[in-house]
């Protein structure tokens, strides 16, 4: 059973040990430090997960990702920024699509937002389908558009609207 909550100290563990799988965080924001320490997890915790709507993904009671969307700000501000990530573990199960799919739903039935949309280095195909099985629409590729560990890459710019 797929839910949501809110990350607690007891999270802190895992995601340091999640947090430092090199094929998790190669395609993530270069945002999350590297290593990812106890301090990271812990400001992650009671700091950074409470800016804009965020939770925990859970499975079995287990913590096995996070999920979230950023607001913009001033014309933008109906619009938001989602972002996702699943542990290795837990990959080719349809966690991520079963997440973003239910996500997707509460922030368009419980938010004034009207668009989201996600940003995805072109490399990152996985991701990309994840994107597209849950009605996120290919809107650009932005050439050369992301510097990550000494090299440029494509960005693939998907978004949703609000029907």
């Amino acid at each position: 059973m797929l839910e949501f909550r809110e990350f607690e100290e007891k999270d802190e563990e895992l995601l340091v040990s999640y947090l430092n799988d090199e094929s998790l965080t190669r395609f993530l924001s270069a945002r999350i430090p590297q290593p990812y320490t106890n301090e990271s997890a812990r400001w992650w915790v009671n700091t950074g997960s409470k800016i804009g709507v965020v939770y925990a993904i859970v499975s079995d009671g287990i913590l096995v990702g996070t999920i979230g969307a950023i607001p913009g700000e001033f014309e933008r501000q109906r619009t938001a920024e989602i972002g996702y990530w699943v542990a290795r573990p837990y990959w080719g199960k349809g966690i991520a699509s079963q997440a973003l799919e239910k996500f997707t739903q509460l922030i368009f039935e419980n938010t004034n937002f009207i668009r989201l949309y996600a940003s995805v280095i072109e490399d990152n195909r996985v991701s990309a389908k994840v994107l597209e099985k849950c009605g996120y629409r290919l809107d650009a590729v932005l050439e050369k558009a992301i510097y990550k560990n000494g090299a440029a890459f494509n960005e693939l710019h998907y978004s949703k609207i609000r029907i």
